[in-house]
């Protein structure tokens, strides 16, 4: 699906307990002609069932949700479609939520206190494959790496070369068959090469992995977002 100018429609999934909330976020997206919200869901296990049979490239959801949660809603969809991506839009910032949502493959995390605008950057940056963080989020993210740093574990500084290439590749947004392509390599060297750069730098998720690189500045690309910018990237 395309827009008239021929560029592809960004398809969204917008999940929320409330109907106004959800009405409202679907006016701001459809105002936009780049952008296209496909369905709506009112808690955690519809969210998961419309992401299976629409499989948006973008699902934005709660934290809060009646029956399945927005952490296990996401961990779910990440799992089941590797193609969508996952964008909190929440009124809470408890610590415990921001580790739980990164560690269950959420590409970003947005409070509701962001701007329409702010909101429809977000779409399309994490619909690249690419995180955005809200600085109270970024933050939050960057202390709970700091305390959780085991000195046992193998440091950030181990990364080769060529796993800061394939990482690079990830930041921008690249799958593995991309990356692989992009460096003449294997799909399967791809996946021994994150499988690598997970356990160097003590994560289980690409989202994980690249915010982590980005606050320690491992990565070379001009185009990768800071973090700490919010919703710009």
């Amino acid at each position: 699906m395309q827009t008239r100018s021929g560029t592809a429609l960004i398809r969204v999934l917008v999940v929320d307990d409330h109907p106004v909330f959800r009405e409202g976020t679907r006016r701001i997206l459809e105002a936009l002609p780049d952008i296209r919200v496909v369905g709506e869901a009112a808690d955690g296990t519809e969210a998961v069932q419309l992401a299976d049979v629409l499989r948006p490239d973008v699902v934005i959801l709660d934290i809060r949700l009646p029956g399945l949660n927005g952490v296990e809603a996401t961990r779910r969809i990440v799992h089941m479609a590797s193609d969508t991506h996952v964008l909190v839009l929440t009124a809470y910032d408890d610590d415990g939520y921001v580790a739980a949502l990164m560690n269950a493959g959420a590409l970003g995390y947005l409070l509701k206190s962001v701007s329409g605008a702010e909101l429809a950057e977000a779409v399309r940056t994490v619909s690249r494959g690419m995180p955005v963080l809200h600085p109270v989020i970024a933050r939050k993210v960057a202390r709970y790496w700091a305390q959780s740093t085991d000195p046992a574990r193998p440091g950030v500084t181990t990364i080769t070369s060529r796993e800061v290439e394939v990482l690079d590749l990830v930041a921008q947004g690249l799958h593995n068959k991309e990356v692989a392509e992009r460096l003449g390599l294997s799909t399967r060297t791809i996946e021994t090469h994150l499988e690598h750069i997970f356990a160097k730098l003590g994560v289980s998720s690409r989202t994980e992995a690249v915010t982590l690189a980005l606050t320690r500045h491992l990565l070379h690309t001009d185009s990768t977002p800071d973090p700490n910018a919010g919703g710009t990237p």
